[in-house]
């Protein structure tokens, strides 16, 4: 059952209950829950209500400030950057990195792989940019699937104001009902007291008895009660319209709402429906029902994206990559040693002694360096490198992951289908109930009228009974009570046809309206 109808029949339930308490309205039932809690105003503070509230600007003021619309908005906000993120992933990445090390005691130099024993502080950068090139379908699906969630997301913003609008027009209708049942009650306490003053006067001339003065002061103490208990449900209903409202009670003293000339049930011929035709415009107009079927394609989507796991992955990667070594030195040429001469010995033959000849070997001089480090910047320069590579992963067994994610999928599939078809059934229910109930208040209306008409001339003639002393006190109360029960029951049958031909007339597509 989708949201919508099930406040629908929530509203018609707690409407049609309060109708049917009857002509004392012995108690008084609780208002029907709005379709969210209000709390704090969203932007700014409500500001205090002025002037006669009509349905329209009631409805208007609630779907500007209720938290619920508020929150199925945000949630459409959030599915619309979900999509945008799916829609950026078809894009490359690109990231750079950066570290910084410190290595004591014995290590390898990251630079030259060589073992060394000193503090060396060390730096590596890289920039790694990668492109899926093949990855089963499944970033395009995913954009699919979340454009398809998001159009559901703003039909659920549409249901909700739909929601709102249903529950204050209902709201409405039973704030001008339990007003009309005060003023009737205050009608039932001004005729009690000029009866009670006509039997003082009857009294006094020994036309009646005490027992009917006494008669005639009970039912007036029954109707002030009754007065009392059916002002306390227009305070409450008053109440509920404000927390609908999300206004704030303490700053609506003066609330009132525009009370519409609301034509009565036998006005109009008697009231008929194409049930089918009516159920088909539903179908086509009304956001719950598109919404879900918009969930039954996008599950579908959900099938092939899980699918899209079944298929190799291609990638292309390409990095670059450098770094520096605190450890890093390099000999610098500071200039040339002298030559160094070494003289020639030869050994006599006679005496087998050494003896120094004229001639000497000179050894040119070698250059002269210095160890120096070499700069930060030079090292990032002399050790950069760049890399392209491709990147395959073909899935071949990984737990039956992807079979059952597929095959939940499809339940999901199977269960969205179900779920839009509950909510077109939920649909056809409501419309039926619903005119059913209208042609059934419209009748009853029909018939009360010709009961309180019948009743009233009753009344009348034992009103006269009465004043001679022909008929007494409880008699008389009871053809009085009679004919307040038939008005009563003629007030709740008009509100019941109005309630329900509104819901048919939302259902045809047709604005709400009184």
């Amino acid at each position: 059952m989708t949201a919508l109808s099930t406040r629908l029949l929530r509203a018609s339930v707690g409407l049609a209950g309060w109708l049917a308490a009857g002509p004392l309205l012995a108690q008084a039932p609780q208002p029907a829950r709005p379709a969210s809690p209000p709390a704090a105003a969203l932007a700014s503070p409500a500001v205090a209500a002025t002037g006669p509230w009509s349905l329209q600007r009631a409805i208007d003021y609630a779907l500007e400030h209720n938290l619920g619309v508020r929150l199925n908005q945000l949630t459409a906000q959030n599915n619309a950057q979900v999509l945008r993120q799916s829609k950026a992933a078809l894009l490359p990445t690109a990231n750079l990195n950066g570290t910084q090390a410190w290595n004591y005691g014995t290590s390898v130099n990251p630079l030259t792989y060589e073992f060394q024993s000193q503090t060396v502080r060390s730096n590596n950068f890289s920039g790694v940019s990668q492109l899926v090139l093949f990855q089963g379908f499944t970033l395009r699906n995913t954009i699919k699937r979340n454009a398809l969630d998001y159009e559901a997301s703003l039909l659920d913003i549409t249901k909700a104001r739909n929601d709102l609008s249903l529950n204050v027009a209902s709201q409405f209708l039973q704030l001008v009902l339990a007003q009309e049942l005060v003023r009737a009650n205050q009608t039932r306490v001004a005729s009690d007291q000029a009866q009670i003053e006509r039997s003082k006067i009857l009294l006094k001339a020994g036309s009646i008895p005490e027992s009917t003065l006494l008669d005639s002061q009970s039912q007036l103490a029954t109707d002030e009660l009754n007065v009392v208990t059916a002002q306390n449900q227009a305070d409450l209903a008053r109440l509920a319209l404000l927390q609908l409202m999300n206004i704030d009670p303490a700053t609506a003293q003066n609330f009132a709402i525009e009370v519409p000339a609301l034509p009565d049930p036998d006005e109009e011929a008697p009231y008929s429906l194409d049930l089918n035709q009516t159920f088909q415009t539903a179908s086509s107009t009304l956001p719950e029902i598109k919404a879900a079927e918009l969930r039954v394609v996008s599950a579908r989507r959900s099938i092939d994206l899980a699918r899209g796991n079944y298929y190799p992955r291609l990638a292309l990667t390409g990095s670059v990559f450098t770094g520096y070594s605190s450890s890093s030195v390099s000999r610098v040429v500071t200039g040339t040693a002298s030559d160094s001469r070494f003289p020639v010995v030869a050994v006599d033959p006679v005496t087998g002694q050494p003896t120094t000849t004229a001639f000497a070997v000179v050894i040119p001089g070698q250059p002269t360096y210095d160890v120096l480090p070499v700069k930060f910047f030079d090292q990032l320069n002399n050790n950069l490198g760049k890399s392209i590579q491709f990147g395959l992963s073909v899935p071949i067994l990984n737990g039956l992951q992807v079979r059952t994610a597929v095959q939940r999928a499809i339940i999901n599939e199977q269960a969205a289908g179900v779920r839009a078809e509950q909510t077109r059934l939920t649909l056809r229910q409501s419309i039926e109930q619903a005119y059913a109930d209208a042609r059934a208040a419209q009748l009853q209306y029909a018939a009360a009228k010709r009961q309180v008409a019948a009743l009233t001339l009753t009344q009348r003639n034992s009103e006269i009974r009465f004043n001679n002393g022909l008929l007494n006190g409880t008699e008389f109360n009871i053809a009085k009570n009679n004919l307040n029960y038939a008005v009563s029951n003629q007030i709740q049958a008009k509100y019941t046809f109005i309630f329900r031909r509104k819901v048919l007339d939302f259902y045809q597509g047709k604005p709400l309206a009184l």
